[in-house]
């Protein structure tokens, strides 16, 4: 059982999030069973740390994004205006035209609600599955998209409505689209540790995007809807000594 630690800098603000705890707890402990009986979740991490936005990125951590998880410990805030917040800021500093897809983009980034932040959390969990063969070592640099990308499908396609999936691949497609001439001028399997290190939050998210978009490809297109057949391929991969690069070997170069 996971410990709820819980990090904020007064009552009030407990006050403030602890509904929002509340129903991300509630939907974790279905999830946590999912991933048990099918995705071989075997050690949980010790603890929770639930916590603001700007605790989390300034205080527990400097990565930019509040919420991430180690071998003992995910840290979360829970906060549905926060996260909106946290998305919209991914235009400050960027100079974009005014547009339609720029208006749909910030439209349903206003429109998250608990669920979609749910997903976030189950992001973290799923990290802790035994089907990633390098999870929390010290170097992870030659597949990190793939166990990035994996978190992300699971956790959305196994816990949004139909339509609120396709509504999100719309979304992701059109900031791939948007960003990745910027951005985007690298393979997948460059994605690394070092990648948190970069000063545009946008450049930081299209490598998540990017890597959930060629899982969606790979489970729902090329092993028609079959997950456990991308694992077992990826397993493949890695027990033959990860003699070529993962995109390569998966055929998705172009994402």
């Amino acid at each position: 059982m996971m410990k709820q630690i819980y990090a904020f800098e007064s009552i009030q603000d407990f006050e403030n999030y602890k509904d929002e705890i509340q129903l991300l707890n509630n939907n974790l402990n279905m999830y946590k069973e999912l991933l048990i009986n099918q995705f071989e979740l075997i050690e949980l991490p010790k603890t929770i740390v639930w916590t603001s936005s700007k605790n989390a990125t300034t205080v527990f951590s400097q990565v930019p994004v509040p919420a991430y998880t180690n071998r003992e410990t995910i840290y979360m805030s829970p906060s549905v205006s926060e996260w909106k917040a946290f998305y919209l800021s991914l235009f400050d500093g960027e100079e974009l035209e005014k547009s339609d897809e720029i208006e749909y983009i910030k439209q349903y980034f206003q429109s998250l609600t608990i669920d979609d932040v749910f997903c976030i959390l189950a992001h973290e969990l799923t990290h802790h599955i035994e089907l990633f063969p390098d999870e929390f070592e010290d170097e992870r640099n030659n597949s990190i998209w793939f166990e990035e990308g994996m978190c992300e499908y699971l956790s959305q396609r196994m816990t949004l409505s139909e339509q609120r999936y396709n509504e999100l691949r719309k979304n992701e497609n059109l900031l791939i689209k948007l960003f990745k001439p910027k951005y985007g001028g690298f393979s997948l399997d460059d994605f690394g540790a070092g990648s948190y290190h970069q000063t545009s939050l946008a450049s930081i998210m299209l490598k998540y995007w990017r890597s959930t978009a060629a899982i969606h490809f790979l489970v729902e297109c090329r092993y028609e809807g079959d997950v456990k057949k991308v694992f077992s391929k990826y397993e493949e991969w890695h027990e033959k000594g990860r003699q070529q690069p993962l995109t390569e070997y998966f055929g998705v170069e172009k994402f």
